[in-house]
């Protein structure tokens, strides 16, 4: 094998990080596992103990283990709860969502679909102390001097409160996605033209439909505002071909 064919470094790290990965996951390594040392991996692998270093780096990095210091440490399977992966979720929706080719309309489609899907539970569910924060989240969307980018994320924690009242951890981690990272790019995408008194009135009604458990004046609420993001992101869209015409 000529020099230019042999396995880069960052390759074999990838390779063995993969590997144990599988192995976490398909339960071949189990909650707190103690895992072989550097050098048992590297000569488990015939690589060097810096690639085995890269390698447990990547698996710490994705929250799969953890490392310890002193006569009983070295790296161990981690337990990944919810609260951890959610980020990395997030941040992995956002990247597909931006680096593929995936329409505004989709992006909607999928973002409103699967909140809808909440509303049953969420109606059923809901706490004082989750709609007193979504109370909340309305009174600050009211101030007039919020700037787009806090009111952006004012309405983030908004839909995300409405998905926490599920109370179900599985739906809260999986709406991330939705919630987290494609609804920040539509607001981002449409602030600049949509009503703020059109919005704040829908999650008004969203709290109303919450409080007195009405599925239908949620899902009413839930179709304006998918609406309404539509209708900008179309006129948006129009804008920005005039001006690219006419500059022409």
């Amino acid at each position: 094998m000529s020099d230019n064919s042999k396995p880069k470094p960052n390759d074999l790290s990838a390779t063995i990080a993969e590997e144990i990965r599988s192995a976490i996951i398909n339960g071949d390594l189990i909650v707190d596992a103690r895992l072989p040392s550097e050098a048992e991996l590297a000569q488990t692998f015939s690589v060097s103990r810096p690639t085995v270093r890269e390698a447990l780096k990547r698996l710490a990095a994705q929250s799969l283990i953890r490392t310890q210091r002193g006569a009983t440490g070295g790296a161990f399977v981690n337990r990944l709860s919810y609260a951890d992966a959610r980020e990395q979720h997030v941040t992995t929706s956002t990247l597909l969502l931006t680096m593929n080719d995936v329409s505004f309309a989709a992006a909607c489609e999928a973002r409103f679909a699967l909140e809808q899907a909440c509303v049953p539970l969420a109606c059923s569910r809901r706490t004082t102390a989750l709609l007193d924060q979504m109370s909340q989240e309305i009174s600050l969307q009211t101030q007039e001097d919020m700037s787009h980018e806090d009111f952006c994320a004012s309405d983030v924690r908004f839909h995300r409160l409405f998905v926490d009242c599920t109370q179900n951890a599985v739906l809260s981690y999986q709406l991330s996605g939705a919630v987290e990272a494609m609804q920040p790019l539509m607001n981002m995408l449409t602030y600049n033209r949509r009503s703020r008194h059109g919005i704040i009135a829908q999650h008004k009604i969203i709290l109303k439909g919450l409080t007195n458990k009405d599925r239908s004046q949620v899902n009413a609420a839930l179709d304006q505002l998918r609406s309404d993001t539509l209708q900008l992101a179309r006129a948006s869209t129009t804008q920005a071909y005039q001006k690219k015409a006419a500059g022409r």
